[in-house]
């Protein structure tokens, strides 16, 4: 249902954009979040976007990352800049959607990224 990309390999200081994108028989899409899990550390928010637009950053990250949405193409991106080894983690996004009468979480698959310093 989520497909993120985007991921890869850049020096400190530079730039990526991750896409997630939502299909399959959506008929509505609330939050869409950004969560990154580094190795031997737990899963951490990152950013959050609602469907009105309302965002919701870690504090590591503010002022760096932006996140934001394209509702008609289902679709959430987080620009991320300045970027510090730290921030090396496999990125996943998670959405509220709803195919049929609830809504659900559901999360997508990873994509890394990786900053050298």
């Amino acid at each position: 249902q989520l497909q993120a990309s985007g991921g890869g390999s850049v020096q400190a200081g530079g730039s990526l954009r991750l896409s997630c994108r939502a299909s399959g028989g959506i008929a509505g899409i609330k939050d869409m979040s950004w969560y990154r899990q580094a190795p031997g550390n737990p899963r951490e928010l990152v950013a959050s976007i609602t469907n009105g637009g309302s965002t919701n950053y870690a504090d590591s990250v503010k002022g760096r990352f932006t996140v934001s949405r394209d509702n008609a193409k289902l679709t959430a991106y987080l620009q991320m800049n300045d970027l510090k080894p730290e921030d090396t983690a496999v990125y996943y996004c998670s959405a509220n959607i709803r195919l049929h009468l609830v809504y659900e979480d559901y999360w997508g698959h990873g994509t890394l990224v990786t900053v050298s310093s």
